[in-house]
């Protein structure tokens, strides 16, 4: 009675098995208390169930002869309370015998030294459940070198070797979970998820692990990292999932938390009326139990959890259901489980019965009188008593060879030896899967992976859809979502570009970018770049890729080219009926006077001006770009040196005549013929020095017509003739004009007899003014799209125009007389020479030239 009673006062809460060698035992019976109070209400499955597989697995040991034979496991089982400074206290239980005390200075009264009770010494500790009460305790028992075996413990920092040496667990730490979990998001197609955690060792451990392993694989991003307080105020939840939506996207969300967190998220959800909205993938606190998801199933509907994979294991179902109060004495919180089982009330001396409640036969039976399921983690605890038990086996064989019994070898038990012959350990175990340790003291990791499945099933609820050792094996096509949607959500932060963009990322978040279209002459050149092509390219409508520019050149059927041509063969022909007409009429007084010989040439620069049209149109080539080279300016060369040579001459005549009687010289036809040849050889110089400078040859100019949409994008295919160098061209030209029309204006006043003047002057005034209007056309449509052909037509009909007001004021005059009025077509009359001379004299006298002379044409 005094043993009892003294291990009353100083264990209160606490199984005692007797046996040889003695296990520590920690599970929560009962829930954290409210403030103030340790304990709360007693847990049955976490707590009852998991305590009583313990004992069951003694049992089984004891009773086994080819397991530790002549040994018997004796244990020490305490109450954690759920609570990990509570935990710490009981644990002290255990390392008491380790713990030297000085008796000294105490003494019985009749002298003798006193008789201490020394308290049995635990070789090894089955526990604890929580990862925060397992890391509390393994703490003080590292100090004190005694291993300790989790069967639930999944927190990743318990696989530190350096500060848990002497922790394992037959459960795989959350790492692996994280790992399984993060394998299933990118199955998924998932990129963008948030986390969601119950403050604490598990649930801050479990998101710290899924999130470092995402940075580490690269792929997943995580939006938001949402933390769940311990004790949550009114309207928390309701902010964590305000919170969770200010990234929508991200409807992924990873949860570490406990039961009653995930259940009040659930409920959060729904009150903001955002039922299939969030996809879970839960832990293995959530699993595949029915209490957070009750009444809430369209919440959680399409929830993915993952589960160590586990068996039930049938012996204890047996076992545990044979309970009773009779034969379950050991068990010092069996009469509050049956009490809170049987929802019934068992009389005390001294306790007044609740008239509410029932009174306990004690005939009652688990499982027939109410409900019954095998915890989760009951496996676990039987393979964890197993591992020590195997352990110490080995132990035994190897210190103790042939020895019944623990011999001295073994007494006490060297923890840290103990330690390697637990890592050593590796045997089936209650479900017929190998416990084994790695070098941290970890399980293998191996997962069955659930989802909720509610429409269109004969038994909704938890499906088994794939499983995860090591690698992923998940079956897609066996998964489905809220309302039985077969189709896979998104949680991706961006969608992917369309062909022809590129990824602009956003910054710190490599999951998210802006698509931004390759724009202009670009094209997509892989996922992060745009890249411009090539100048005799442009990209395909989808932005792919580059393709030819198409090439162009100015066509005979367009409106273009038709109008210039038009123009140039009317003109080509009205010149070619002159020269005939001149020729059929060559001894003709009109014929005569206008000059023959320059006349004829003169209609040559005519006929070649009309005659570039048609160079300036045809499709280039070397022989059209020399002919375009060549005729450009000599055209006009020729057209303008004759004009420029008979202005000239009729100024001179007239401007000597007013000196003297004696004419000026080189007037004769010779003469002006060789001037006019000396001046057109300036223009034919000057081309073949260009010729030998840069030889003529073709060009496809793809800036001309290079428009901002890439579509209308074309080459040119031209002549090696920029507008300077046109102009350069001309440049001759246009000095001999001006030259011609200066010397026109001075010659205004001269006889009318000399009709040459007038018209002359007329013509030049007349081809001034139709190429200053050329200029600003030419050089106005730089930047048109359609800048060669508008600039081909202005140039051709510019020359078409400028030959057509030589040819129309020059000849037309002179083959309408001859055609029309023969008889103005006669020479008149010699007069006397002083007839001239008092002519001569009466216009020199008369500024207004009206004195009408006919000099001698011989001269």
């Amino acid at each position: 009675w005094l043993v009892h009673a003294s291990h009353q006062h100083f264990h209160p809460h606490s199984i005692k098995i007797p046996g040889d060698i003695t296990l520590g035992g920690l599970f929560p019976v009962h829930a954290r208390g409210p403030h103030g109070l340790d304990c709360g209400e007693l847990k049955k499955e976490k707590g009852i169930h998991r305590m009583e597989a313990m004992l069951y697995a003694l049992d089984q040991i004891n009773s086994d002869s080819g397991l530790l034979p002549n040994i018997t496991l004796g244990a020490r089982i305490l109450d954690t309370c759920s609570r990990d400074t509570y935990a710490l206290e009981q644990s002290l239980t255990f390392v008491q015998a380790l713990i030297q005390k000085d008796t000294s200075d105490i003494r019985c009264s009749n002298g003798e030294p006193p008789l201490i009770r020394k308290p049995e010494r635990v070789v090894g500790v089955i526990g604890a459940s929580a990862s925060s009460v397992s890391i509390m305790v393994a703490n003080i028992l590292r100090l004190f070198e005694i291993p300790q075996v989790s069967y639930a413990s999944t927190a990743p920092e318990l696989s530190d070797n350096n500060r848990y040496d002497f922790f394992s667990r037959v459960v795989p730490p959350d790492s692996y979970q994280a790992q399984a979990m993060l394998d299933i998001v990118k199955a998924l197609g998932w990129n963008y998820v948030s986390t969601l955690a119950s403050e604490g060792n598990y649930g801050e451990s479990g998101v710290d692990a899924f999130m470092q392993i995402s940075r580490e694989a690269g792929g997943v991003c995580i939006a938001q990292s949402v933390k769940i307080p311990r004790e949550p105020t009114a309207g928390e939840f309701d902010k964590i999932i305000k919170r969770l939506m200010e990234t929508s996207n991200a409807r992924g969300v990873i949860i570490f938390a406990n039961e009653d967190d995930i259940r009040r998220v659930l409920e959060a959800a729904k009150r903001a009326n955002l039922t299939g909205h969030f996809l879970f993938v839960g832990s293995d606190s959530w699993g595949a139990k029915s209490s957070p998801v009750t009444e809430l199933e369209d919440v959680a509907e399409g929830a993915v959890t993952i589960l160590p994979k586990r068996a039930s294991i049938d012996g204890f179902d047996q076992y545990f259901m044979s309970r009773s109060l009779e034969n379950n004495r050991r068990n010092i919180w069996f009469a509050e489980f049956w009490e809170d089982d049987f929802r019934c009330k068992l009389t005390r001396p001294g306790i007044k019965l609740d008239p509410d409640k029932k009174k306990c036969t004690g005939e009652e039976r688990i499982g027939r009188d109410s409900t019954y399921e095998q915890e989760g983690k009951v496996q676990f605890v039987i393979d964890a008593v197993y591992a020590m038990a195997h352990a110490l086996h080995n132990m035994h064989q190897d210190l103790c060879p042939g020895s019944s019994g623990v011999c001295s070898n073994m007494d006490p038990v060297e923890g840290r030896l103990l330690l390697d012959y637990i890592h050593a350990v590796n045997f089936n175990g209650s479900a017929g899967t190998s416990v084994l340790f790695n070098e941290n003291g970890d399980a293998p990791g191996r997962y069955d992976i659930f989802q909720f499945q509610m429409t269109n099933h004969s038994h909704p609820g938890y499906h088994v859809i794939g499983q995860w050792t090591n690698n992923l094996r998940l079956n897609l096509e066996e998964m489905q979502w809220s309302g039985g949607d077969r189709l896979v959500p998104e949680s991706i932060c961006s969608f992917p570009c369309k062909p022809g963009e590129r990824k602009k990322m956003v910054k710190g978040v490599p999951c998210c970018w802006h698509c931004e279209l390759c724009d202009g002459y670009q094209y997509q050149l892989d996922e992060f770049n745009c890249e411009t092509c090539p100048s005799d390219m442009r990209p395909t409508p989808n932005r792919t890729a580059c393709r030819p520019t198409p090439i162009i050149k100015l066509e005979w059927n367009s409106p273009w080219a038709l109008v210039p041509a038009s123009l140039a063969m009317l003109g080509i022909l009205a010149t070619s009926a002159v020269v005939i007409t001149f020729i059929r009429f060559n001894d003709t007084p009109i014929v005569r006077a206008s000059g023959r010989e320059l006349s004829y040439v003169l209609l040559t620069g005519i006929f070649l001006i009309y005659l570039i049209t048609f160079l300036m149109i045809a499709e280039p080539g070397v022989v059209a770009c020399a002919f375009r080279r060549l005729l450009l300016g000599l055209g006009m060369a020729i057209t303008y040196s004759a004009m420029l040579t008979k202005t000239n001459r009729i100024y001179r005549i007239f401007e000597q005549g007013k000196r003297s009687v004696t004419p000026p010289k080189f007037i004769s036809p010779t003469s002006q013929l060789a001037i006019t040849f000396i001046l057109i050889s300036v223009q034919v110089l000057g081309v073949f020095v260009w010729f030998a400078v840069v030889p003529p040859h073709t060009i496809i100019d793809y800036e001309e017509l290079r428009p901002p949409n890439p579509d209308l994008a074309r080459g040119i295919l031209k002549c090696d003739m920029s507008d300077l160098s046109i102009i350069c061209c001309l440049s001759y030209s246009i000095v001999l004009m001006v030259t011609c029309t200066v010397y026109a204006v001075k010659s205004r006043g001269v006889p009318e007899t000399f009709n040459e003047a007038k018209p002359i002057g007329f013509t030049m005034y007349t081809t001034c003014i139709v190429w200053l209007a050329f200029v600003p056309i030419f050089f106005g449509t730089a930047q048109s799209t359609e800048k060669m052909f508008i600039q081909t037509a202005t140039l051709t009909v510019s020359m078409s125009l400028s030959a057509s007001v030589s040819l129309g004021m020059l000849y037309m005059p002179k083959v309408y007389v001859i055609i029309f009025h023969p008889e103005q077509n006669v020479q008149k009359r010699k007069r006397s020479f002083k007839a001239a001379r008092l002519s001569q004299k009466s216009s020199n006298e008369k500024q207004n030239g009206e004195t009408k002379i006919e000099p001698d044409r011989t001269q």
